[in-house]
């Protein structure tokens, strides 16, 4: 039964979101290969799923900023025997400042991780998921890729917006072939994010309900992914806010925007 069950991989798992899916994934009977930079996080958490649910979890510890990690990370998943049912590509960071304030390596680093690793990623599992007629795919996006760019943090929501077209487009193209592919966009979620990029006492200012719990929207993304949603956003706010940039004229949209950049972003 144990080599019955299905392995999701998770980037970014020893915290947040990737976590929540993580734990998701393992209430529903899967087995997980868990990959972040540090590992220490990852042992805790495999350890209360194999309490929880019984999970086998295997921990790759890896820096996905380095060039050729994936074909590493792959090369070592592959060693153990391991077949990729579900991956969930959520490792990623918000890079503070404006655009000229960094030097060319941090955009660098920042983009090889938010846009070439998850594609790469994809790459590899998509192959055998498509042959083998089954497949899960979530790439973890943002509501700010349906929003209008902000100042500060100026990638961020540009690689973000790649990752709902780049779900679009498999969703499209695996169809018919048993693979699902969704793209998760979540708004505030309550996790370490913001610690790291240094937003966090801005955020405390904003309204509880512009909020929502990690766990909630792990389950919800998974569901929408069952249910081969291309791209699914958690939370009635968030889908309101994400209409009302659709259907505001684009120049009020982006003056809004541009007004209220630095209430949550580091500029």
């Amino acid at each position: 039964m144990e080599q019955e069950k299905r392995v999701c991989l998770v980037t970014g798992a020893s915290a947040g979101i990737g976590a929540a899916i993580a734990r998701e994934y393992a209430a529903r009977g899967w087995n997980l290969a868990l990959t972040a930079r540090r590992e220490e996080p990852m042992v805790e958490l495999a350890t209360q799923l194999k309490k929880e649910f019984g999970t086998t979890s295997h921990i790759f510890p890896c820096d996905l900023f380095e060039m050729g990690a994936v074909d590493e990370l792959m090369e070592r998943i592959n060693s153990k025997g391991l077949h990729i049912d579900g991956l969930v590509n959520n490792a990623g960071y918000g890079h503070p400042g404006r655009y000229l304030d960094s030097p060319w390596d941090d955009h660098d680093k920042f983009l090889r991780l938010m846009l070439t690793v998850p594609s790469e990623l994809a790459y590899a599992v998509l192959g055998p998921m498509r042959d083998k007629g089954f497949g899960r795919v979530i790439n973890v996006a943002s509501l700010a890729g349906h929003l209008p760019g902000s100042k500060g943090h100026t990638l961020y929501a540009a690689v973000k917006s790649y990752l709902i077209k780049f779900s679009q487009s498999l969703n499209s193209e695996l169809l018919s072939q048993g693979v699902h592919v969704s793209a998760l966009c979540p708004g505030f979620t309550y996790s370490e994010f913001h610690d790291v990029n240094g937003t966090r006492d801005a955020m405390n200012r904003l309204p509880d309900y512009m909020w929502m719990d990690a766990d909630e929207c792990a389950e919800l993304a998974v569901e929408a992914c069952e249910r081969n949603k291309a791209v699914f956003i958690p939370g009635l706010v968030n889908r309101f806010i994400a209409l009302l940039a659709r259907v505001l004229p684009e120049s009020i949209a982006q003056s809004l925007m541009r007004k209220n950049s630095e209430k949550f972003r580091k500029t």
